[in-house]
Parts: C-alpha cells; structure tokens; sequence
C-alpha cells in the first residue's frame, strides 16, 4: 500500500501531466482563434475554424479534469486558488463558453456584419483566455498575499503586475506559434503559404518574449532555480525546451511541419514541467512567508481519498487517451469544407 506521502507526490505528478495535456491540446485551438483576424478571405476563416471544429470540445475535457482532480486531491488549494482568481476565472469560463458559441453561431447565416462579429468574439475570446493563464500562471510563480486563513486577498489590478503580464504575453505568443504550425498541417494551397509566414513572424516574436520572461523570472522569483540548484539534474529540462525550440526553425526550412510541431508540443511541455519544478513543494505560494505556503503535503486530501482516486484514474485516464488517439485518427489529413462545416 501507497503512503501518504506517496500519494501526495503522485497526484502532484498527474496534476503536471493534465495540464500539459491541456496546454498541448487546447493551445492550438486558442493559438488559431488568436491568429483568425489575419485569414484573408471568408473561406480562409471557415478552414481555420474547421481544423480545430472536430477537436476543441475534447481537447477541453484535459481541463476540466484537470479542475476535477485539483478539487478532489488538493481542496485548499483549489479553495485558495480560486478565491483569489475568482474574477479572472469566471472570466476565462465566459472567454471559453463564448468561444464555443462563436464556433457555432458563426456560420447560421451569411450575412457579413453577423459574421464579423462572430469572428472577433472568436479572436477575442481565444486570446483573452490564453492571456489569463498567462496571468494566473505568472502570479502564482510571484506568490499570492495569503495569511493563516488561506484566503487571499488582492484585487484584480494588483494581479496585473508586470510579471504576470510578461508571462501572459508568453502564453500568448506560444500558442499564436503552436496554432500556426498545427493549421500549416492541416490546410494548403494559398492559406498553407499565409501560414508560412505566419509561423515565422509568431516563432520571432515568441523568442523575444521567451527570453525577456525568463530574464525576469530569475530577476524577480528568486527561488525558481533553488530546485534546480539542488538537483542538477533538473537542468537537463531547460536544455531540451532550448534544442526544441531551435529544432521549430530547422523543421519549417527542412519543410518538415510534422517534427516542428512534435518540437511546439515539447517546448508546452517543457515549460510546464518548469513551471511545477519551479513551484514544488509548493501548490500555492504565500507572499506574506514560507509558514503560510500550501504545499503537496499540507492542501493534500486524506489517504483514503487519494487512493480511492488513483484507482478512479487508472480507469479513467486510458479513456481519455483512447478518445483523444481516436479523434484525431478519424479527423487527420488536410481540412476541407463541406456542407455541414462551421
């Protein structure tokens, strides 16, 4: 039988791998409503839409999950977390819900006006949510002003700070990346060549962004490399998020999109593995002092719950996978418009 402590880690460990398989996922889909407004022609915008049409409402079940297990394995985590971002997350829910419902409406009726605002609330609503994970992300890196009660208390503008902004800034240019390389997959002809250039234009402006946060990461969160300075180890994880950021550019010039976006995926993956590594012991660090920090063995559940859990998750988790392997089996190769398209 598993300890305590045990379950704790591994929970933590399941936590990292839904939010990567979120991020990896729903990041294109959010990476192609924030490139949308570029798409020249109506017929261009309804391909873009209808290369993530079969698949955003899937990819988001990883989050869901993701809420579902934090809830159950870490309750006072997810207490804390969500009283000091309640604002923003019902933001992101409205930004994700009016994202599905401009999907939908977009194309009821031709009319041009309806259809351009259908497609900034698409734009819109892509990159305000990608922008807000950003924002959560790079506050929670700062620390969140929380005492003995576990409550934080910080208004909505305080946690527009310039750190999180950067970090949103980065989410943002990452996925506008990942969504060009996976719609450079999935469409051709003169849309393919737009998305050429603009794979190009994203991977530059991401690379200036990437190393402006992680300047200021080192600069203003300190204790993001004590992990690492205690297990060097950890360092071989920053290496390969560099050699796969640098392999983007060589696979596009070597037209060979395939490995450019397996190389997008493990650079999504790569910063959330430094995200947790950064954090760890910790799920929600207090800016007031270390005493008040809520780590993996204080906001944990009890035993009994996270054993009860991990079984739930053996049986799960592979039908999860087994639906996401699936979907995009049936739905692989070149996007093409038919009568029954977005």
């Amino acid at each position: 039988m598993l300890d305590h402590d045990t379950l704790a880690l591994i929970w933590f460990g399941l936590l990292g791998v839904l939010l990567i398989g979120y991020t990896v996922l729903d990041g294109f889909d959010l990476g192609v409503g924030i490139l949308h407004p570029l798409a020249k022609t109506d017929e261009h915008r309804r391909l873009m839409m209808n290369s993530i049409g079969p698949l955003w409402d899937g990819n988001e079940v990883w989050l869901v999950t993701f809420g579902g297990a934090l809830f159950a394995a870490f309750p006072h985590a997810y207490a804390t977390v969500f009283s000091g971002f309640y604002v923003a997350f019902m933001l992101l829910l409205f930004a994700l819900i009016f994202r599905a419902v401009s999907l939908e409406f977009r194309s009821k009726t031709e009319r041009r006006i309806w259809r351009g605002l259908w497609d900034f609330g698409f734009f819109g609503a892509s990159l305000l949510a990608a922008f807000l994970f950003g924002v959560a992300g790079g506050n929670v890196m700062l620390g969140l002003p929380m005492g003995e009660d576990l409550v934080v208390r910080q208004s909505v503008f305080a946690q527009l700070s310039p750190y999180p902004l950067v970090v949103g800034c980065l989410t943002v240019s990452l996925f506008a990346m990942h969504g060009a390389i996976f719609l450079y997959l999935k469409t051709e002809g003169e849309l393919q060549a737009c998305v050429e250039r603009w794979i190009w234009r994203c991977f530059w402006v991401f690379i200036a962004v990437y190393i402006g946060a992680t300047v200021f990461t080192l600069v203003e969160v300190p204790r993001a490399t004590v992990n690492f300075r205690n297990h060097p180890v950890l360092w071989i994880v920053p290496l390969l998020n560099v050699l796969a950021i640098a392999n983007i550019p060589r696979a596009m010039y070597k037209r060979q999109p395939a490995y450019a976006f397996v190389s997008s995926c493990s650079v999504i993956a790569a910063l959330a593995f430094l995200f947790a590594a950064a954090i760890f012991p910790n799920l929600v660090p207090s800016s007031l002092g270390e005493s008040w920090n809520l780590t993996v063995y204080t906001a944990r559940s009890s035993r009994s719950t996270l054993s009860t859990m991990l079984l739930i998750a053996l049986i799960g988790m592979p039908c999860v996978l087994t639906y996401t392997v699936v979907i995009y089996w049936v739905f692989r190769g070149k996007v093409r418009l038919e009568a029954n398209s977005y």
